[in-house]
């Protein structure tokens, strides 16, 4: 899979969490957060376009 833009390749991990798992999800998240790759804004943006966003809220909540 070609990488676009971090967030969106955030969300899309969340978005296929059942074949790649929660764990490398959330981790992902953490470090794109940590490292800066993207904002909060940005990756709520994409996960309303990839319909995830009951998914991601409760870690993003956690996270910020």
């Amino acid at each position: 899979m070609r990488i676009t833009n971090p967030a969106k390749t955030i969300v899309d991990c969340f978005k296929y969490r059942n074949k790649i798992g929660l764990d490398i999800a959330i981790e992902a998240l953490r470090d794109c957060l940590r490292l800066k790759r993207a904002t909060i804004d940005e990756l709520w943006h994409f996960a309303g376009i990839d319909r995830v966003q009951n998914v991601i809220r409760p870690y993003l909540e956690a996270t910020v």
